[in-house]
């Protein structure tokens, strides 16, 4: 075992003699912000994985993002960093820099999210690090890669929504509206979580690094996809139309008498049944109707006929009815009716862990269950105060109480 080796081993064994998931054992350094990246590693984390977050001496921006805020801690970071040991590091300076390449020395994972020109500014060039850390797996976030003539351009979620394409085909009327989540950040979140993942198996295998290279606005292409390859494939551009313009009819929201539903008739099977559940034999008898390019030509007619029925029954009566025969259905939730969902309570979807100010925080846990873990929901450590584990931290790479000081002397730490 190489000197290397041997300093990463000890590290790791401190910090992790306790624990259990099948990311356990593998070490991530995280210096990014914000929301897209965090998810990343707060993945590996809910597997199992020792993440180290670095936050600027301030602490990372998401720790601002409100309100709401619990007791001055923001619901936003809280719902992105469980699991992670936090450390503030200036690492914009030269000793900072040090202080991190020590820390590389025990992992397994780098996760930045710097603006690609500003890589090699901040010494972090990825030539540079692959041949200081050849076993190391880079992950590398940004608003549009690194490579292209945009590279530099900084990118936020609403930025990669609409320049995808997702805008244009949502809203009403013409209107284009983002999706109201950070659904570019999540969705290359975990994109990057499967993709380090992998990147860890060969790892493992072959003792190589790897640099990971995710886009925001590619996270966003990988949804439009099918939307992409109907428009290459002859449709019409489409515009934001409420939905209303799947390439299957009908597949959308409808009204009922007190409050609107969304209904999915996936194929033959489900025309045949909805219309015999809602009393339309006539339309589910017709030869022009009989197969989904069929209804499509018809749109305009079958969604009215149904619209027309739909509008005389409950939201209650219309989803037991269809229901009853197998048609995919649902009403739209508020979110004060999504966390109280039977499913979703059955499921242990929404998890709470006690953190030390904000109290006791409600969020939505890791979207997947293993079997070898099949009952713990919860966190096995709430989202770290600001620079909590930092003394922690640099004990484990050798670094005694004096140079911590000195350090801190020197604004390059701050530790509470």
């Amino acid at each position: 075992m190489t000197s290397h080796e041997t300093r990463s081993a000890e590290a790791k064994e401190t910090s992790m003699s306790t624990g259990s998931g099948p990311l356990h054992g593998v070490r991530v350094v995280d210096i990014s912000s914000s929301y897209a990246a965090p998810t990343t590693s707060m993945y590996l984390a809910d597997m199992g994985a020792d993440v180290i977050k670095i936050e600027p001496l301030g602490g990372d921006d998401a720790r601002g993002w409100g309100p709401p805020f619990l007791n001055g801690e923001a619901a936003w970071f809280l719902s992105v960093n469980r699991n992670k040991r936090s450390m503030c590091l200036d690492i914009r300076g030269e000793e900072g820099r040090k202080v991190l390449f020590q820390l590389l020395e025990s992992a397994d994972v780098f996760i930045e999210n710097l603006n690609p020109v500003k890589l090699d500014k901040h010494g972090l060039g990825l030539d540079g690090l692959r041949e200081r850390f050849p076993q190391l797996v880079i992950c590398a976030f940004s608003g549009f890669g690194l490579t292209g003539p945009d590279a530099g351009l900084p990118g936020y979620d609403l930025i990669a929504q609409a320049r995808s394409g997702m805008m244009s085909v949502t809203g009403v009327d013409g209107v284009p509206q983002r999706v109201s989540t950070a659904l570019s950040d999540v969705a290359a979140g975990t994109v990057a979580a499967f993709a380090v993942a992998a990147a860890l198996v060969r790892q493992q295998q072959t003792g190589q690094g790897e640099i990971v290279d995710v886009a925001l606005l590619e996270a966003d292409l990988a949804f439009m996809s099918p939307r992409i390859a109907s428009f290459l494939a002859g449709d019409e551009e489409p515009k934001p139309c409420g939905g209303t313009d799947s390439v299957v009819a009908i597949y959308q929201p409808m009204r009922t008498a007190d409050r609107p539903i969304v209904v999915a008739i996936g194929n033959d099977r489900h025309w045949q049944r909805s219309c015999a559940a809602l009393g339309l034999d006539e339309l589910a008898q017709r030869e022009d109707l009989a197969t989904n390019a069929d209804r499509r030509a018809n749109r305009e007619e079958v969604v009215g006929a149904f619209q027309e029925r739909l509008n005389a029954l409950s939201s209650n009566e219309a989803l037991k009815l269809l229901q009853d025969v197998g048609v995919p259905c649902s009403r739209i939730n508020f979110l004060s009716e999504v966390v109280t969902d039977p499913q979703v309570e059955a499921r242990k979807a929404i998890v709470d862990y006690q953190h030390p100010v904000a109290g006791v925080f409600r969020g939505v846990g890791a979207p997947w269950r293993l079997a070898s873990d099949p009952e713990d929901r919860q966190a096995r450590i709430p989202a770290p105060m600001r620079g909590e584990h930092g003394r922690e931290i640099l004990t484990e790479i050798g670094l005694d109480e004096k140079t911590i000081s000195e350090l801190v002397g020197r604004e390059t730490l701050w530790v509470p």
